[in-house]
């Protein structure tokens, strides 16, 4: 498979070796897919991918990961990391998440980013699959109360790329940053289900 300047940096989370780079390529070219563009060198990030329009996405989303190698994290209500799967998922990244915490989410998530040297998490904005009138706004919150950068991941179903786009750094002024992000990904990609952007 052939990228477009695609590379993991120095600092940047890395996992896996030439086998699961394969397996990444592997997925991509049977899906007849291609991913590229840049990996920011950062050590702490979140990776939000979108338009989120189809179960086929999380294909891509880890066929593009470990192709080049990125290690990234996602959330999962703790009661899915029981023995003996639990193992494999923190392997995997997963984070577990109690939603009946004193502490909220985000809070858990800020405890996750300050206990790892290197951590990317991977977020769909748009929370479901289904249309929507606006983004939830937890990943804004997230990234401004760690203090990490997000970076755009376009699914772009016409040419059958994912996109390694650009970093968005996050201002503080949630709903007109919610709706800039949004307005952004939705005139530069298209869905697999574009009725469903």
């Amino acid at each position: 498979m052939k990228f477009d300047n695609a590379f993991i940096g120095e600092n940047t989370p890395r996992m896996g070796n030439a086998l699961t780079r394969w397996i990444g390529d592997f997925i991509l070219k049977s899906m007849g897919w291609t991913l590229h563009g840049e990996l920011p060198n950062l050590k702490k990030a979140i990776i939000i991918g979108g338009p989120h329009t189809s179960n086929w996405d999380l294909f891509l989303a880890m066929g593009s990961m470990l192709s080049v190698g990125l290690k990234f994290s996602w959330m999962m209500k703790k009661e899915a990391f029981f023995w003996p799967l639990g193992g494999l998922w923190k392997a995997l990244g997963g984070i577990p998440i109690d939603r009946g915490a004193d502490i909220d989410v985000v809070g858990q998530v800020k405890s996750f980013f300050a206990e790892s040297d290197k951590v990317w998490l991977g977020l769909t904005p748009k929370g479901t699959r289904s249309k929507v009138e606006r983004y939830k706004t937890g990943y804004l919150r997230m990234a401004k109360g760690i203090g990490v950068p997000l970076f755009i991941v376009g699914i772009d179903s016409v040419n059958k790329r994912v996109v390694l786009d650009k970093l968005w750094e996050p201002t503080g002024e949630i709903d007109v940053e919610n709706a800039a992000i949004k307005t952004y990904i939705e005139t530069n990609y298209v869905g697999i289900n574009p009725e469903k952007m």
